[in-house]
């Protein structure tokens, strides 16, 4: 489509919605009709005038940015070794496509010249941001060839994600929050089987724990605590936790038997000649099993007595036990923590290399945000330094080398209560305190 056509159709999609905001909406208003929520702000506003700043500035900004090619060589040979070189006098900027608009934003697709590789576009992606005065820009390569730049034109997650009941998901997947391209984050440990969570004080990590437990809640998926602060947060769904640790004498005691279900459920699947739970019929296999562990650090914090640090370490093995063994058998983890270092104590370096699902909230350093997405993308630990005080909840989400920005749902006390009303499934381990016989055509208890 021509140009000159593009910025005709946004103009005049412009001037009808800044007529519409100035003449029709303060009539709605008068008579109580909320439009200012309505969607239509964005679409008869927001977008024409995005769409046309982006298409009567992308000429120059192609130049400035080393995007553009020349039509004519503009190189001459002097004498047999010296070449000079000068710039473009015809500039030709790649190919844009039309706008196309999103929920909270839109895409560009750009065609490249022949010689052209995406680094640039990649590199130029800040001045996009400026130039176009929008949230920010996101280029990729999907195809060779092409470019495709998603704008995110406002912030998606800035207040509070509204706390609805969605629809019902997969097992063991949990519906916590929202994108920050206004899908739904899904936590599901049938694919990220681990998760590491950090950041500083008041930055949101409890909230996420709790919108975790509220989405597993309702389905048939046994959860187990340990929270070393005297069960102060994870203490608040009381019943519905199978088990729950608040020291970490008891810590030892709990990881212990999580790892001696471990050890039975792989019997189990030999008995069956299964290499995973997840091969097993619906009524042979055991109950998924979620090991919620808040604030790592006072698992490994001791007071310089032997049998302390026995206890220290003894965690810390156990722990790497379980994230290296479970994800087969339906044992899963989320561990929580302000840092995750080697400072912290022994095999902690260990046990995050095992949780491949990563969550950064606000952080007070560099380093605590290396620690967690360090080596996921160097850009993501950029993004997680940024989060201000006043986005408690947002994190940067990193599974698999790709990362965004989110922000979990809040938990209202209600509904945590709610949820402590509820009860476990019966017999989520193998290993109860009566002896197992492991017959085929059951488990008994």
């Amino acid at each position: 489509m021509p140009a000159s056509l593009v910025v005709w159709i946004l103009t005049a999609l412009l001037i009808v919605g800044v007529l519409t905001q100035r003449w029709w909406e303060p009539r709605l208003e008068a008579r109580g009709v909320p439009v200012r929520r309505w969607p239509w702000r964005w679409w008869l506003v927001g977008y024409p005038g995005t769409a046309l700043r982006i298409v009567t500035t992308w000429r120059r900004l192609a130049y400035l940015n080393g995007l553009s090619v020349s039509k004519h060589p503009t190189s001459r040979v002097i004498g047999r070794d010296l070449v000079v070189q000068g710039q473009a006098l015809k500039p030709k900027p790649p190919r844009l496509s039309w706008p196309v608009p999103t929920a909270t934003g839109l895409t560009l697709r750009v065609l490249l010249h022949p010689g052209q590789t995406p680094a640039p576009f990649y590199a130029a992606a800040r001045a996009m941001e400026h130039t176009w005065r929008v949230h920010s820009v996101r280029v990729t390569s999907p195809r060779r060839g092409q470019v495709v730049i998603d704008v995110t034109a406002a912030d998606p997650l800035a207040g509070e994600v509204p706390s609805v009941r969605g629809p019902a998901h997969a097992l063991l997947a949990a519906d916590v929050g929202r994108y920050e391209d206004g899908a739904p984050w899904l936590i599901d440990l049938r694919r990220v089987p681990h998760w590491l969570v950090t950041g500083a004080t008041q930055s949101g990590k409890s909230s996420l724990l709790a919108a975790l437990v509220l989405a597993l809640a309702p389905q048939k998926v046994a959860l187990v605590g340990v929270d070393c602060k005297g069960g102060m947060e994870l203490g608040l769904f009381g019943g519905r936790l199978s088990a729950l640790a608040v020291d970490r004498t008891e810590a030892v005691g709990l990881l212990s038997r999580v790892a001696d279900e471990i050890q039975a459920r792989m019997r189990w699947c030999r008995t069956w000649g299964k290499r995973s739970v997840w091969e097993l019929h619906d009524e042979q296999r055991p109950v998924p099993l979620v090991v919620i562990v808040d604030e790592l650090a006072e698992l490994y914090f001791h007071d310089g007595s032997r049998e302390s640090r026995d206890e220290a370490e003894q965690c810390g093995t156990l722990l790497v036990r379980i994230a290296q063994l479970g994800a087969a058998l339906g044992v899963h983890l989320v561990i929580a923590g302000q840092r995750v270092g080697s400072d912290i104590g022994p095999r902690v370096t260990a046990l995050r290399a095992q949780l491949g699902g990563r969550v950064a909230h606000r952080v007070h350093d560099e380093a605590s945000a290396e620690m967690t997405l360090g080596d996921i993308n160097a850009d993501a630990v950029i993004t997680a330094q940024n989060i201000t005080e006043d986005e408690q909840g947002v994190a940067v989400v990193a599974t698999g080398g790709r990362w965004m920005r989110a922000r979990s749902r809040p938990v209202s006390t209600a509904e945590a209560a709610e949820i402590g009303r509820s009860d476990p499934p019966v017999n989520p381990f193998l290993t109860q305190s009566d002896p197992v016989t492991f017959e085929k055509g059951g488990v008994a208890a």
